[in-house]
Order: C-alpha cells, then sequence, then structure tokens
C-alpha cells in the first residue's frame, strides 16, 4: 500500500466510521459494523475491538474470532498482547503473534489459527482506554503506512467510544488513566503538607470535539494559521530585551525555533490532515507518535529535546483551538491540586490561594523559586513525580501526604479513611498550635527564645498575628524581582518595605538584600557570568550587587526612605570575607548620607547584619564580629557548601543530615565566639523549623530562630516543655563523643525527657 492509497483508505474508513457511529442503532451494533469495516479496508481475517472496564480490557466486538468470547475475554494490563499495548501505550506488529513473549492463549476465541497480529492503542486524553487489532492467518508483518492508517482510526474511534457512551460509569476510561484504581506515587519532598483536592492541570488539556475533517484544505490553512501565530510568539519571546543572551533560556528558545520550524513535524502534520483528521486531530496524532517514541527513549538530553517538542505541540494545539487560557486564568472551581511540569513563581500567584491546595511537579527541586514561593505561601509542594500526566487524570481526587514523600490518586474509601484521620490530627495539632499564639516561647528553666518567622511577600506579614511570633527574621527581599516581569522600579519597592514595616508595627523586621542570581537567575538581569555548571555558589547574592551596584544602591535608597523614623535592620547574604560586608556597608551608607544631605527623614537606627551561609567566613569571625549588629546562620546552603553536596540533585537532596555531628560542631564553633562579642545570633533556614532540629539548635546555645510560619507552633510547643540547661550539659558530651547516630540519639533524650516533638 503507497502512502496515498494509505491515506485514502484511512480517510475512507473514518467516513465510514462516521456514518455508523451517527446511526440509531445500539453501541454493540455500532461495534459490530466497525470491526467490519475495518477488517475489510484492512484485508484482515480479524478485527477486534477490547475497551478497558472496571480495569480490565473487555473483548467488545471482533470481526473473525468466535463471536461467543465477546465480553467472556478479558485481560488485565500487561497481559498478553493486548495488554502490553495498552500498559505501555505502543503499537505491535508481529508477522508471527505466539513468538513475542507476552502472547497468551485465549481458547475461546479461536485465534491459533492467526498469525500476523497488529495492535494499537486507543487513546483518549493520553491513556489508552482500549485496543484496536487485526489479525491475519498467513505470517507477515503489516505495512507501515497499514499500520499508520490503523493508528488515526484507532484516534477517531476514541472519540466515537466516548461520545456513544459505549463504557458505563463504573468504567469511564475514556477520562481516567491507563489505570483506574487507586495508585500510590512518590515524589521529592519540596514544601512539606497534606491537602486534598482535584487534579487540575496547568495547562489543560485541550478537548477535541471533532476528528474528521469536511473539509480538508480548510484544516490544512487553520493549521498553517496556528503555525505562523506560534513562529510569531518563539520569535517575539527571542527577541524582548529582558531576556538578555546567554544562559539556558536562550537554549530553550532555540530548540523552540527549530521545532517550530522543523519542516518534518510541518509534513507529518500535514499528512494526518490528509487523512482525514481536522487540524486538532491531527496534531494530536502526531503528538501520540512523538509520546510513543519518549517511551523508548533512554538518553535524557534526547528525552528532554522531545519534551519541548511536547510543548511546543500543546502550544500549536491550543493556538488552533482557541483554548489559549491556563488554569488559574480560567479559575478553579473546586479545592484542587494543580500538576504541572514546572512553574514560575509568577505562575504560582496567579492562582486563588483559598482554592490551591498543593502542587505536583514532574521536575522541581528544593533551590527552585516555585519551592521558595511556595514555602512562603504554605503550599506543600511535591516534586519530581514521574509520569504525572499519564498516571493522574484531570478531575482525580487525590490525597497530597508530602511528609510522606507521596500523593494518592483515585484513592479507596479505606485510604480516604486514614488520610482524612492523619489530617485530622494534624488540624488538631495546628488548633492546639494556634492556642500558643499569646504564649511565650519560654523553656521550663526560664529562658525566654526568640521565635521569628521568614517572609518574602506582602501578605506573609499576616502571620505576625497568626502565630504570635516575635517578628520578621528574615524578608526575602528577592521575592519581588522573581515575580516581577522587569526590575522592579525603586519606587515599588520602597512601597513594599514601607508597607511590610507598617504591617509589622513595633516588632522587628530584617530586610536580607537581594539574593538573585546563580540559581535565582532573572530572565530580565544579563548574566555576564555566562553558564555556571555551580550556580548556587556562583555570581549571585552579595557578588552580584557589589558588582551590580547600581541595583544595591536602589534598593537601599528604598530602604533607607520606606524606614523613615523606624529601626532598620538590614542583612547582606552569601558574605565570604569582611571586605564584602564592609563594601556593602559604605554603600548603604552613601545612600543614607545623600538622603541626609536632601534634608528627607531617615531611619531612627540602621542595624547592620550578616548572613554566614559560605564556611570560610567562620574563620574570620574575630575579624568581623566587632562591625556586626547581628549574625545569622543560613543552614540551607550553609548544609550544601559544606557537604558538597547540592540540594538541586534529587540524589542528594535529603542524603546528608542537619543533625550530622560534623553540622553541629561547626555550629558549635560559630555560637562560642558570636555570644561572647554580644552579636545577636540566630538561625534562619529550613533546619530550625523543625523540632528535634531546633531542639538541637538550643542545645548548643542559639536563642533565636526564624523559621516558616507553620513551624512557630511546634517549635513553641517544644521549646515550652524542654529544660534548656540540662540539654546543653547533655549535648556537649554527646558532640565531644558523637554517638554512631545523633539524630537516633537526640531523639531518644527528648522521649525520655517529655520533650514534645511533632
Amino acid at each position: 500500500m503507497t502512502l496515498s492509497s494509505a491515506a485514502t483508505s484511512a480517510r475512507e474508513m473514518l467516513v465510514r466510521l462516521h456514518d455508523v457511529m451517527a446511526a440509531r442503532t445500539t453501541a454493540q451494533a455500532k461495534l459490530n459494523s466497525v470491526v467490519k469495516i475495518i477488517g475489510a479496508a484492512t484485508n484482515s481475517e480479524v478485527c477486534s475491538i477490547y475497551l478497558l472496564r472496571d480495569g480490565v480490557l473487555e473483548l467488545f466486538a471482533t470481526q473473525g474470532l468466535d463471536q461467543a468470547a465477546v465480553h467472556v475475554t478479558k485481560m488485565a494490563l500487561g497481559e498478553g498482547l493486548v495488554g502490553t499495548i495498552a500498559q505501555h501505550v505502543e503499537m505491535l506488529n508481529l508477522d508471527e503473534a505466539a513468538s513475542h513473549p507476552d502472547f497468551a492463549y485465549k481458547p475461546e476465541t479461536g485465534e491459533e489459527k492467526f498469525h500476523s497480529f497488529a495492535g494499537v492503542p486507543i487513546i483518549r486524553r493520553e491513556r489508552a482506554v482500549g485496543v484496536l487489532c487485526v489479525q491475519h492467518i498467513e505470517p507477515h508483518r503489516y505495512a507501515d503506512v497499514e499500520v499508520e492508517a490503523l493508528q488515526t482510526v484507532a484516534m477517531v474511534l476514541s472519540e466515537l467510544i466516548a461520545n456513544a457512551d459505549l463504557i458505563d460509569a463504573t468504567g469511564a476510561a475514556t477520562t481516567r488513566p491507563q489505570s483506574t484504581a487507586a495508585m500510590r506515587i512518590p515524589g521529592l519532598k519540596l514544601v512539606e503538607g497534606m491537602a486534598r483536592g482535584v487534579a487540575v492541570f496547568h495547562q489543560p488539556r485541550i478537548t477535541i470535539e471533532h476528528t474528521v475533517a469536511e473539509d480538508v484544505e480548510a484544516e490544512r490553512h487553520r493549521v498553517y494559521g496556528a503555525f505562523d501565530k506560534m513562529r510569531e510568539q518563539i520569535e517575539r519571546m527571542a527577541a524582548q530585551a529582558e531576556f538578555g543572551s546567554g544562559g539556558e533560556h536562550d537554549e530553550v528558545l532555540e530548540t523552540y525555533k527549530m521545532f517550530a520550524y522543523d519542516e518534518g513535524w510541518a509534513r507529518r502534520i500535514n499528512e494526518a490532515i490528509d487523512s482525514g483528521l481536522t487540524a486538532e486531530a491531527a496534531i494530536e496524532r502526531v503528538q501520540q507518535r512523538t509520546r510513543m517514541r519518549m517511551r523508548q527513549i533512554d538518553d535524557p538530553l534526547l528525552a528532554e529535546r522531545m519534551h519541548d517538542l511536547e510543548d511546543l505541540s500543546n502550544r500549536l494545539l491550543r493556538i488552533v483551538s482557541g483554548q489559549m487560557g491556563t488554569a488559574a486564568q480560567l479559575g478553579l472551581r473546586a479545592d484542587s491540586i494543580l500538576i504541572a511540569r514546572n512553574l514560575g513563581p509568577a505562575e504560582l500567584l496567579e492562582y486563588d490561594r483559598r482554592r490551591l491546595k498543593g502542587v505536583l511537579l514532574e521536575e522541581g527541586s528544593l533551590t527552585a523559586h516555585v519551592t521558595i514561593v511556595a514555602r512562603a505561601m504554605g503550599v506543600p509542594v511535591l516534586g519530581r513525580v514521574k509520569d504525572v500526566r499519564r498516571l493522574i487524570g484531570e478531575g482525580d481526587l487525590l490525597l497530597l501526604d508530602v511528609t510522606d514523600g507521596s500523593v494518592f490518586a483515585r484513592p479507596t474509601p479505606l485510604i480516604e479513611e486514614s488520610f482524612e484521620g492523619k489530617l485530622l490530627l494534624s488540624q488538631k495539632r495546628r488548633a492546639s498550635f494556634a492556642a500558643l499564639k499569646d504564649a511565650p516561647p519560654t523553656t521550663l528553666d526560664g529562658t525566654r527564645m526568640t521565635l521569628m518567622v521568614n517572609a518574602g511577600l506582602r501578605d506573609d506579614v499576616a502571620a505576625l498575628d497568626l502565630t504570635g511570633a516575635d517578628g520578621i527574621g528574615l524578608f526575602r527581599t528577592e521575592f519581588q524581582f522573581l515575580v516581577s516581569a522587569t526590575l522592579p522600579q525603586r519606587e515599588r519597592q520602597q512601597r513594599l518595605y514601607r508597607d511590610v514595616l507598617e504591617a509589622a508595627g513595633d516588632r522587628p523586621v530584617i530586610f536580607r538584600t537581594v539574593d538573585i542570581g546563580g540559581d535565582k537567575a532573572l530572565p530580565y538581569l544579563k548574566d555576564d557570568a555566562g553558564d555556571e555548571e555551580n550556580p548556587a555558589m556562583g555570581w549571585r547574592a552579595i557578588r552580584l550587587a557589589l558588582e551590580r551596584d547600581g541595583l544595591m544602591k536602589a534598593q537601599a535608597r528604598a530602604l533607607i526612605e520606606a524606614a523613615a523614623g523606624r529601626t532598620l535592620n538590614v542583612m547582606f547574604p552569601m558574605v565570604s570575607e569582611p571586605w564584602e560586608f564592609d563594601e556593602a556597608q559604605a554603600l548603604f551608607e552613601t545612600q543614607r548620607a545623600w538622603i541626609a544631605s536632601r534634608q528627607r527623614k531617615l531611619p531612627t537606627l540602621i542595624r547592620y547584619g550578616a548572613m554566614l551561609e559560605v564556611p570560610a567566613l567562620a574563620e574570620m569571625l574575630d575579624v568581623l564580629l566587632p562591625r556586626l549588629d547581628f549574625l545569622s546562620i543560613g543552614t540551607n546552603d550553609l548544609t550544601q557548601f559544606l557537604f558538597a553536596a547540592d540540594r538541586a540533585n534529587p540524589k542528594l537532596a535529603e542524603r546528608y543530615d542537619w543533625l550530622s555531628p560534623a553540622i553541629l560542631r561547626f555550629l558549635a564553633r560559630v555560637v562560642g565566639p558570636t555570644r561572647a562579642a554580644g552579636v545577636d545570633l540566630a538561625v534562619c533556614g529550613e533546619m530550625g523549623g523543625r523540632t528535634l532540629e531546633a531542639m538541637a539548635l538550643i542545645g548548643l546555645g542559639i536563642e533565636r530562630l526564624s523559621i516558616t510560619p507553620a513551624a512557630v507552633g511546634p517549635v513553641k510547643a517544644m521549646i515550652r516543655s524542654l529544660d534548656r540547661g540540662q540539654l546543653m550539659t547533655d549535648m556537649a558530651v554527646m558532640l565531644a563523643r558523637p554517638p554512631r547516630d545523633m539524630r537516633a540519639a537526640l531523639a531518644s533524650w527528648a522521649s525520655d525527657n517529655n520533650v514534645e516533638l511533632s
């Protein structure tokens, strides 16, 4: 069969199938007619349709096999050739079916005399909902163009099956994943928490209403128009000044441009239109082929490129269908768990926080922008969830438990009951913590600790009243930069800082100067450092700010003017040597002098501090401490630098323990001289937000913690059950001769001393 004759054959089949399905007959009669049409068109003695019903593939109609097998022959996913096709969403083309290792003989079908076999999945919304197969008595492989025609017909068949309601509600495979059973899907813990909601895709799937074209040329022109519009969008993105030059975004755009102008891709879509498909169906048909190839790719670089083509195909499909909005723009209608390959922080902030209960990412890392913002929003996030679009269907009920590192899709009543019990316990604990809002974080032996919160958004300040926290120990000023399409002007920065100070009242706010660059690259800020192999240790934070002093001068003026008549606390990130602190402080003092020369009101006091994240700074504390008003330890970066372990690498993200004696001994070496110098010392990393880790920090002599709002209650409860003096004495012994498992030893100490841990 030639390519043109295959297209003609497919088109003729589509027209005849459309007529059959439009007829006013029973669903079974329609399927009986369908298998006859396909069998005759492919010159096959056998044509059969299996549909997924109650999680099992059931023979619904056949021409050539024993009719007594209809609705009797059933196969599980992965069982036999049919089950293999459905499970892997791949086609099979065999000259001798029985020689395949997955072949399973079903005697009731009478298929032993047939040798050739070709089968393709019937796909609906990226999931196999059935299998269409043909068989021939003579051993021979079907021609590629014949299989191609079969795949085209199967695509249309999926729409016709769904529209004709050929499966009952309990087996509604047309809107379900390959498995309709409950499924636990693991992932990487990014932002801990629990949530219940329905699955919503950030880029909603396009529902193709019509697959059979009435006017092939009209469909071709629609595709041409969509290609032109898509290429204009890509060119506009590439030309925008804020993207700068160099870096990964350039590579992504170049790949997009390569695919957007790929004649082979456009030709394949045109061929699908020739076979009788609408523009939308033709794009989806080529996408199905791409997905099948993606499942067979082991090369991660090539797989990434195929993902890029998938993204671009979705863009083309949205353009041609006129459905361009994200789920945020369309609006969430119920409590939802958002699903995306990846997200930018601005995209996350577009969602209604009352409805957004959690996020699942196919990618994502602990240091990604969206993770940082989600943590500030209190939205649980599970990352590195493989095959999430294949395993979860739009509207599926999801139970997200990031603490457990997993999400349950389509849970059974028993799983729901267990989850609800755990969630209820969590809510009761939160209620008990809320009751401690006005209680001071004082230890049993009378030491008043200071508990502050980390923030980065204007709305985060409300957490002070909700938790009873003592202030904001870390305000991440870079959030405003991360969620903005352009560099925030000084006036915008000043408004934000003033609003935060006014909302905080007499409670202190420590503003960390902007920590951008490296792994927090901004598209509108040209990166002279180019591609960095280790961005977390690269051109970022204080390094970038001192080189781009115009950026820091604008922020300094904004902070000083916003804090007029108040105390301003300024903290510089990632200080490696004292001279960096000196230069940053001098820059601020120059701006203060300039503002004073204009007779403008100044802060009553400016207190300067540094973040200890780079281990080298610990060796220079004797030089730096006399110049500091306060010092904050950033345990997130400090840990990865001490262990040479990139936290963005999922293999290393949870490998190194914050309660390692190496970490605790290092911190103890910092605590001693800092307290002796009379400099306020705080920990403002994630470590302080976990009750056992926070207990260990207190045992080292640390009295100030800045943590997420959600952690304030549990940490306060722990503090109020703790004898600090006894802990410090016993921890000194542990650190002198560390136990084999420090975490277990500390947990045992807490249990023996009735310390309340969450």
